[in-house]
């Protein structure tokens, strides 16, 4: 470009795209934009709008700002979830309760929560999408883990990491309440 001008937003799309060594099929799972839709953006086919070049965005893990002015500076992250700002979840569990420690747009893709059981509670959770993990450490009490087969009791402490993809329940197993920090990792299937 002799202009000096810089690229367009496909051409540049495709540029980041290319660096990261993405093809269209791992963008498209990444943005939540068609494999389709991508492809005509990059040719410069159609205009797309802000808020899918934000989604494309944040499939290439590149500021939105940084990729309308044609650079590909890496998104830096600094967000802040006051205790304020938490939402809780009630469930249909008597004596369970959610609070959500990271911000909702990470939903499903890696959820972090506190999760209190009083006495006799419990959390019993069906299946998640394949390849999903769970993290678990308890920070106060005892509990009971089962994921499928599998099951273990943990104290105060200990730290669990099991597939969440399969039916699995957490029970409070203490004379009191359990505190427990939990991780919700879902794991993208990347296709080539």
């Amino acid at each position: 470009m002799s202009s000096g001008n810089p690229p367009a937003v496909g051409e540049k799309i495709r540029e980041i795209r290319k660096q990261r060594a993405l093809t269209l099929d791992t963008l498209s799972e990444r943005s939540g934009v068609s494999k389709g839709m991508l492809s005509q953006i990059e040719s410069e086919k159609v205009n797309p709008t802000v808020a899918t070049v934000w989604k494309i965005a944040r499939g290439l893990g590149v500021d939105l700002e940084a990729l309308l002015k044609g650079r590909n500076e890496v998104i830096r992250i600094f967000d802040v979830l006051h205790h304020g700002d938490r939402v809780a979840l009630d469930t249909e569990e008597h004596g369970t309760h959610l609070q959500v420690l990271s911000p909702l747009d990470l939903a499903e893709d890696l959820e972090v929560y506190l999760l209190t059981l009083d006495q006799g509670g419990a959390l019993r959770s069906q299946a998640h999408a394949a390849r999903s993990e769970e993290y678990l450490t308890v920070l106060e009490g005892r509990v009971r883990v089962q994921a499928g087969n599998n099951s273990s009791e943990l104290a105060a402490g200990d730290f669990i990491r099991y597939n969440c993809d399969v039916d699995h329940a957490i029970e409070n197993v203490n004379n009191g309440p359990s505190r427990l920090h939990m991780i919700v990792r879902f794991l993208k299937t990347q296709w080539a």
